[in-house]
């Protein structure tokens, strides 16, 4: 069956700066992460139902920043999964002429402060780690020990709200110019290894022939779409087997079908963000199934809470999985890139 595709937050809860913003909220527990999942669902419902969709904004133009992924200003390091589009939408929200973002305590390490009355965004970090107990156990049985998963919450402002930083912190991307992404996208194409062929009148990914085709460029009223139709299909292709291993041989209208679509939009976003092309919704028609789907995962939260269950996932699994396709595909490009230079030495 073919995975096709055819045509080319708001914030969370925020602190104020006297708070700080160094130190994680939240205990950690299932309770506190269903809370949590369901928050951030609900929120992302709020911008689909109001014709947002929160993984392209309108970048480069109006004083919005160029195309890029949020990142820490004094690490340089990328947010990740969901924090893309909590990060990215806070950015729209409030008008914010730049992608970083620091800690109160970072802002203060970076020879400045967060002005007051400045109210931060909250962003979460997830991990896991095996109790004592559950090491002792193991180590008794001789089975493998089970993680126990912990979500923390953090506050992070953005640099347009301090004041006094040092110059040079991770200085913003510059957007391409149309004429340049075409070799980076064809780039990015070759160093997947996925194979890609152009011809028909529609676009999709084939995963028994692990082949992504598209309508050749005339097809597209802007030629930058067939690049953007693209990088969603090579989102699709990084869930065969021998690559993420996802479940992509779903039926059109299932729940497995429109998260598998939510999947490759968010994976084409971010690599459109990565590349410095700006992303646009190429298939609009799926947000209902987006929204079905969400509303779903978000009754049965409600559903499952004080249970210690934690299912209220959707949007999150899609935002790894998403960070998980357009890092593998990025570092297939750039290993390809530094063989070139090695070959060119």
């Amino acid at each position: 069956m073919r995975v096709h595709h055819y045509r080319s937050a708001k914030t969370g809860p925020r602190r104020s700066a006297r708070t700080g913003g160094a130190t994680p909220t939240g205990d950690g527990s299932a309770t506190d992460r269903v809370d949590l999942y369901a928050e951030v669902t609900a929120r992302i419902i709020g911008e689909l139902e109001a014709g947002r969709v929160p993984w392209v904004q309108p970048w480069g133009r109006d004083g919005v920043p160029a195309p890029g992924m949020p990142r820490n200003a004094l690490t340089a390091r990328c947010y990740s999964v969901i924090n893309v589009l909590t990060l990215w939408s806070a950015v729209i929200e409030h008008g914010f002429a730049s992608q970083a973002w620091l800690t109160f305590k970072q802002a203060i390490a970076a020879g400045g402060t967060v002005r007051k009355s400045e109210r931060g965004t909250t962003v979460v970090y997830a991990d896991s780690f095996v109790p004592d107990g559950e090491k002792a156990r193991a180590v008794d049985t001789g089975k493998a020990a089970k993680a126990v998963p912990f979500l923390k919450r953090f506050t992070v402002f953005n640099v347009a709200q301090c004041e006094g930083l040092r110059p040079g912190l991770a200085p913003e991307p510059v957007a391409l110019a149309e004429r340049e992404i075409v070799p980076v996208a064809e780039a990015v194409i070759a160093a997947s290894g996925v194979g890609f062929q152009v011809g028909g009148d529609k676009a999709f990914y084939t995963p028994s022939r692990d082949i992504v085709q598209v309508p050749p460029q005339p097809a597209f009223h802007d030629q930058i779409n067939f690049y953007r139709t693209v990088l969603h299909e090579l989102t699709h292709a990084t869930g065969h087997p021998s690559r993420l291993d996802r479940k992509l041989v779903t039926a059109f209208g299932t729940k497995d079908y429109a998260h598998e679509e939510m999947v490759a939009e968010m994976g084409s976003a971010f690599l459109c963000a990565a590349l410095g092309i700006v992303p646009t919704v190429r298939h609009a028609d799926y947000i209902a199934s987006w929204l079905d789907v969400l509303r779903a995962v978000l009754s049965e939260d409600a559903a499952v809470r004080g249970t210690g269950a934690a299912r209220g996932r959707a949007i999150f699994r899609a935002a790894s999985a998403a960070s998980k396709a357009a890092d593998w595909l990025l570092a297939r490009h750039a290993e390809a890139q530094a063989d070139r230079l090695a070959v060119a030495a």
